[in-house]
């Protein structure tokens, strides 16, 4: 709400209260002039601040005492005190409606704001899903699951030659067309890479395809930059390569950072061993590359013929590890289809 309507509205409040408060003293009408004020009450509500609601059903509260008093003093006889009983009845029904409301309402902007957070991170079908579990996300667990590196090849010479508006531009359209390719498959974007992505399959949520369906955003990915390139090629503009690397095993997931700055990610020596083998595609110039962990994850899960697709490239000793690791490359060409 416009901080100025609500810092306005406590004073829009205070001329009907005070026009009630004359009337009901004043007036020679019998009746419960009083309850008149949960109209300030519900005046005093649209500012969606609790305290304004219960200093303006306060104010209320004392009006009617003070009119009472005023009028008929400390006596107790006739229908008075009943109307007066019934002004404060109303008021208090109202506040209590009045906060329950409120709370209803920031519940719901808290719940669309968490909506909002996922969707960054999580395709639309998966944040359903997420909001209807109990577990919160912050909580640390463990998972099997495929994690998929992708990274522009050549991004210093490639943008060096552009204006920033224009790097940005471009850096915008290749970050989003990799996340329709991760949410696609029902991947959760763990960070973006500058000029890439971390994505996750598997968590939080695990499925019996997870090693499937990142195998299927890879290919998804690889043809999306040759439909791409197609463009440019039209406009003049130069082709863009990108590198995907995916290894499949187990991950933490959790909050991690200072309390000021929290992000959900998920971390163990499955992130660092894709890490590394995407950044070992160019030396072995596949556009895709994979351990032999995930060639086999993708046979247990049944998808025999993504895994055919795959060229044993042997085994490779990558930075920072000390044990080779067997690598599969897969050809680009391969039909993907479901």
């Amino acid at each position: 709400m416009d901080v100025r309507k609500a810092s306005f509205l406590p004073f829009v409040a205070v001329a009907p209260g005070i026009g009630i408060f004359i009337f009901d003293t004043v007036s020679p009408l019998q009746f419960a002039v009083a309850v008149l004020y949960v109209v300030v009450v519900l005046v005093a509500a649209t500012s969606y601040r609790r305290r304004v609601v219960l200093m303006t059903s306060g104010a209320c509260v004392g009006l009617t005492v003070l009119s009472y008093a005023i009028v008929h003093g400390f006596q107790i006889a006739g229908t008075a005190p009943l109307r007066s009983v019934m002004s404060l009845v109303a008021i208090g029904i109202t506040t209590f409606l009045s906060l329950r409301i409120l709370s209803i309402t920031e519940r719901l902007k808290e719940t669309e704001r968490h909506r909002t957070n996922l969707a960054r991170y999580f395709s639309p079908q998966r944040v359903k899903q997420l909001l209807e579990i109990d577990t919160p996300l912050s909580a640390a667990r463990q998972e099997r699951a495929a994690v998929l590196f992708v990274d522009m090849i050549g991004s210093t010479a490639y943008f060096s030659r552009l204006m920033p508006d224009a790097t940005i531009e471009i850096l915008r359209g290749l970050l989003a067309l990799l996340s329709a390719s991760v949410f696609a498959h029902n991947g959760t974007i763990d960070k973006f890479l500058g000029d890439g992505l971390m994505a996750v399959f598997g968590a939080p949520e695990p499925s019996a395809v997870d090693a499937t369906s990142a195998a299927r955003c890879a290919l998804e990915i690889q043809a999306s930059i040759d439909r791409w390139n197609e463009r440019c090629q039209r406009t003049g503009g130069a082709a863009i390569r990108v590198a995907v690397g995916i290894h499949y095993g187990d991950v933490v997931q959790g909050d991690v950072g200072s309390d000021d700055h929290l992000e959900l990610t998920v971390v163990g020596d499955t992130v660092n061993l894709a890490s590394r083998v995407e950044a070992y595609c160019r030396p072995l110039e596949a556009a895709v590359l994979v351990t032999r962990a995930f060639v086999d994850a993708l046979c247990a899960e049944g998808s025999d013929n993504l895994a055919a697709g795959f060229r044993d490239e042997g085994h490779h000793t990558l930075r920072g590890l000390s044990e080779p690791v067997h690598l599969y490359s897969m050809r680009r060409s391969l039909d993907h289809e479901h």
